[in-house]
């Protein structure tokens, strides 16, 4: 249902505010007042994924941190879930990301700025008791890499600021965002490609395959009259295809069938966002290939 992205510099309370909001959420929800559906709260972070404070010592390491957080985003989005992130999510770009995920399941999104100076968050990674703190190089790293989120941008809209000084949560605020903010559908880049089925390879080889057989004995047959022709497959497939009234070379059909196969390995294997899942059926895929081999043939 919805994504709450946390922010803020390392050891700046994002964790504890977290869980406050969580807190928050779930005393609304069980409320009596409450009509709205049946959610859950969750919180994935880097502790309950259990990623060292040392993953973010260099990139090689941090990398796949990140990955590892993204991915259990993803598993853990759902149309009855509110979902927390706990993380410093300091990378605009990684922000963006996790957006595009979120509206492309149709997700309510919100941002909680956790804001505090980098004096107060060094003095409180010393003093942490949790064995959690960061070795001050990676420390001042992150600081210096830090990407504050701007109200000016989508992905990070609506956002929500909780200062140092403020030990509430704007709850108010937090609840309006995910129970009514505008849900925005997915576009061309967001939205999910839709995927061919695992066979879809094997049918556009075989099929195409055997329409340049079936041509090649029609041809053989009638002396290379032309005209339209049904072409006879295997598995009961039929098709009609339009030949000049010539011998067309096998040469002329190979080359044919290696264009319309490289164009729709790509969209089998990338995916197609055209209106519209394409149709992989041996039936399909031999009307359309007749229909390839009449636009180029005739030229």
């Amino acid at each position: 249902m919805a994504l709450v992205t946390i922010s803020g510099y390392p050891c700046s309370g994002k964790t504890r505010r977290a869980e406050r909001i969580k807190i928050a959420l779930e005393h609304r929800l069980q409320d009596t007042s409450y009509a709205g559906p049946q959610l859950r709260v969750v919180i994935v972070s880097d502790d309950t994924l259990g990623i060292s404070r040392d993953a973010y010592q260099d990139t090689r390491s941090e990398k796949p941190a990140r990955g590892a957080l993204f991915t259990a985003m993803q598993r853990a989005m759902d149309r009855d879930t509110i979902l927390i992130i706990d993380a410093m999510n300091y990378i605009k770009g990684f922000r963006y990301q996790m957006y595009c995920a979120a509206r492309e399941l149709k997700l309510r999104v919100c941002t909680v700025y956790v804001v505090a100076t980098q004096d107060l968050v060094k003095e409180w990674n010393e003093t942490r008791m949790d064995g959690k703190t960061y070795a001050p190089q990676t420390l001042d790293n992150l600081l210096m890499r830090y990407e504050e989120p701007s109200s000016m941008v989508r992905w990070d809209s609506p956002l929500i600021t909780v200062p140092w000084t403020d030990e509430d949560i704007p709850a108010d605020d937090i609840w309006k965002a995910v129970t009514e903010g505008n849900v925005k559908p997915p576009n061309a880049g967001t939205q999910a490609v839709p995927k061919a089925p695992t066979d879809a390879l094997r049918a556009l080889e075989a099929t195409t395959t055997a329409i340049v057989t079936a041509i090649m004995a029609e041809q053989a047959a009638s002396g290379g009259l032309g005209g339209s022709v049904t072409l006879a497959l295997p598995d009961n497939v039929k098709t009609n295809v339009a030949l000049p009234a010539r011998n067309v070379t096998l040469s002329e059909l190979q080359r044919t069938k290696r264009q319309f196969v490289t164009v729709n390995k790509k969209a089998i294997i990338l995916g197609t966002t055209e209106k519209g899942a394409l149709d992989w059926s041996d039936g399909s895929i031999a009307h359309r290939f007749a229909a390839y081999i009449e636009d180029n043939i005739w030229q």
